[in-house]
């Protein structure tokens, strides 16, 4: 309602009445008057509008009639899967073509040096340099009649993705490879899938691959391309062991020069081979297939199509590893719709700096960077006021998320959270985050603060990227969202950790188009993943809660007997610890022939100073965990948050040791995708977790609990024993 269509409305006949008891009012009350009036205009014109559900059913989802109590997605009107959203969109190859007509030749992908705008390459150029590319593969010898990889070993840039579409334009296979793997798991994956080409971005890289020739250990491989400059010593070193080096520049000449008409693939020919970083053994390689990444991206877009439909303007600022399919599914929707993609400078640490010039309105995250913007903003608020203030704007913004209001131009908005917005460039329509578990009271905060609509999805290569996802209309945290509409789950029983499927908990299993293929030349590997009915089973253990979303609770893998029979889950143990002021990282251990758990925490470098002032202790990191009785307030406050998340007794670790180096993946600790090496662990602390246990005592209540399950153990076998004779 505008102000002069107030006037007239207090103009009316009908009001005469109430125009003469105004005009007997004393003047300041008049004035209050009309500054009410004029409060109640405004609040009327800017009100919030509210994101509804897409779908009747909210966020429930429907269960599959004889599927063993599968669920789907409530967005399908029948119980087949989504397999795409865009009648001419089948293949990857399909969704660029898609994005080339829709955009009209604008910008596709850009790049900037330091302290440089960004520049662009339009799709019509994307797409002739691609075609260059893989035309000169076809002169070279590869023939996409047959199954032909290419590695594709570089970071995020424009190159990566002309590379990438060069071989699904000629039906070709992309094998990404990524420097955190360690350069054994790169020779075995070069042997594994018969690179005998990859396309590198810089020298060193190679250099590491000639490295491996020269040693005698990737004889398959014979051609690598480079991106960046480099020089000729590298071209004469590959002469001397059989490899031909070549730029970029080259390669692309060479296909203009013998320019062939894209073959392009069908929806059910493999599109990429994703090697899997595990936390024991060899990488394994997921074979995905271009009908796997459509119908996630198009479950995607069918998630979002009330909501957010990226349109030419929309801009994704690309820096999660495209080794890895999460970031590939988006890049995907984003194509698709003629957006733009800006990659980073390849510095993490200049990250802030390149949203800023940016300004990108799709920013793709994982819990890890989540967690510093969350420590940053508290951080940076220095005083017990700014901190009061933060928690204050943070509780009246929830309670809008609670009832599906999302926006940026609130009061709170602009006195508060204006700074955190412009610090991701002050554009950012939609987040969306996976790969790894959030704490609920980050990503709520973070909802409410960034004002973008800020989903959560769960899933795993071997499903593509994600089989689950929250919907627009709930932004409640705690969950990952329902069945996404490619797929089916259900949960099935996992008996020695006591989740029945009964009762709602279990495994979770998987079921749809975007369900892997297998692991290429690993059978045994496969059919532990998908068992014959297609079902693939993730390890992990969800719960469904009553609004029809999943919940992941626990971890099938890394389960352990302790001494007394019980089954203990390590992983969910350390996500509770994790919850600890104090604590930064912490490895739980235990032994079949122990009663108990211990536990190797690394301090927080961050918190760990102001913490223990609190308790009253002084003194530098180092000093700090080295003090005993610093190490029995950390176990004590590890206790008490355990106790209040629910852990039992025997699910408590007994003792721990203090360790000041951070688990990382140059340690070789973590994983590329920073899970913990549990083998690895296990043994780099194999003597403190033997002092632990030789210094630890064990109460009459854990004797209690030990004796019970040994007896019960004995009096079982006995009985077996007995009817077997």
């Amino acid at each position: 309602m505008q102000a002069h269509e107030l006037f007239r409305y207090l103009r009316m006949p009908e009001l005469g009445d109430v125009r003469q008891y105004v005009r007997t009012l004393p003047t300041n009350t008049l004035m209050g008057f009309g500054a009410f009036a004029a409060l109640t205009t405004y609040w009327y014109a800017t009100r919030p509008k509210a994101i509804k559900p897409p779908c009747d059913l909210a966020m429930q989802s429907v269960e599959v009639e004889g599927g063993e109590h599968a669920r789907r997605s409530a967005l399908l009107s029948s119980d087949e899967p989504l397999a795409y959203y865009y009648d001419d969109v089948r293949t990857v190859h399909d969704i660029f073509q898609r994005g080339l007509q829709v955009s009209n030749n604008g910008p596709c992908l850009g790049f900037r040096k330091p302290n440089q705008p960004y520049e662009w390459i339009s799709y019509k150029e994307v797409s002739d340099r691609a075609e260059c590319v893989g035309s000169a593969l076809l002169h070279r010898g590869f023939k996409p009649s047959h199954v032909q990889y290419i590695g594709i070993f570089s970071q995020n840039r424009p190159e990566w993705v002309i590379i990438e579409q060069a071989c699904y334009a000629f039906s070709m296979v992309v094998v990404p490879l990524y420097d955190t793997l360690g350069a054994e798991a790169i020779t075995y994956i070069v042997n594994k899938a018969d690179l005998s080409l990859v396309f590198c971005d810089k020298p060193d890289k190679a250099s590491l691959l000639l490295a491996s020739v020269e040693k005698g250990e990737t004889p398959i491989l014979n051609t690598i391309v480079i991106m960046d400059s480099f020089g000729v010593d590298l071209v004469e070193r590959g002469k001397k062991c059989g490899v031909e080096v070549f730029s970029m520049r080259e390669i692309e000449e060479l296909g203009r020069a013998h320019r062939q008409k894209p073959m392009p693939p069908k929806p059910e020919d493999l599109a990429v081979i994703c090697f899997t970083s595990g936390t024991t053994g060899n990488p394994k390689g997921a074979m995905i297939t271009h009908q796997n990444i459509v119908s996630n991206a198009s479950a995607f877009m069918k998630s979002t199509e009330k909501s957010f439909v990226p349109s030419s303007d929309d801009v994704l600022i690309s820096f999660l590893p495209l080794a890895h399919m999460f970031e590939r599914i988006v890049e995907c929707v984003v194509l698709c719709h003629g957006a733009r993609i800006g990659f980073f400078q390849g510095d993490i640490r200049l990250l802030m700096d390149d949203l800023k010039t940016l300004q990108p309105t799709v920013f793709p995250v994982v819990p890890r960077l989540l967690n510093r913007m969350f420590d940053k903003i508290f951080g940076q608020a220095d005083s017990s006021i700014k901190r009061w203030l933060l928690d204050f704007a943070s509780k009246r913004k929830e309670a809008e998320l609670r009832s599906g209001i999302v926006r940026n131009n609130s009061f709170w908005d602009k006195v508060i959270f204006r700074k955190i917005q412009a610090s991701l460039g002050g554009r950012v329509k939609l987040m969306i985050t996976g790969a790894a578990p959030v704490s609920a009271s980050v990503l709520t905060f973070l909802r409410a603060a960034l004002g973008c609509q800020f989903y959560e999805g769960y899933g795993q290569t071997e499903c593509t990227a994600g089989c689950s996802l929250s919907l627009p209309g709930d932004w409640t945290a705690g969950h990952v969202g329902a069945p996404m509409s490619c797929n089916i789950i259900k949960l099935v029983d996992v008996q020695e950790m006591n989740y029945l499927a009964a009762k709602g908990e279990g495994e979770v299993c998987v079921k749809g188009v975007n369900v892997f293929r297998g692991y290429l030349k690993d059978p045994e590997k496969t059919a532990e993943a998908l068992d014959k009915d297609g079902w693939l089973h993730t390890g992990d253990i969800g719960k469904w809660l009553p609004n029809g979303t999943l919940k992941i609770i626990d971890r099938k893998k890394h389960i352990f007997k302790l001494a007394q029979g019980e089954y203990i889950a390590p992983e969910k143990i350390e996500n509770v610890y994790l919850r600890c002021e104090a604590v930064a990282q912490v490895f739980v251990h235990g032994e079949s022939l122990q009663a108990f758990l211990v536990g190797v925490v690394v301090p927080d470098p961050d918190t760990l100073h102001n913490w223990a002032k609190k308790k009253g202790f002084e003194g530098s990191y180092q000093e700090l965990c080295k003090n005993k009785d610093v190490k029995k307030n950390i176990l004590e406050d590890m206790v008490r948050v355990g106790k209040e998340s629910g852990l039992k007794s025997f699910e408590q670790v007994k003792d721990i040791v203090l360790h000041t180096e951070m688990f990382s993946i140059e340690n070789g600790l973590l994983t590329p995708t920073l899970k913990a090496k549990r083998p690895e662990l296990r043994k780099y602390f194999q003597s403190q977790i033997d002092e632990l246990y030789a210094n630890a005592k064990i109460t009459d209540t854990e004797k209690a609990d030990l004796y019970r399950g040994q007896f019960f153990t004995n009096f079982i076998l006995g009985f077996v024993f007995n009817a077997i004779h």
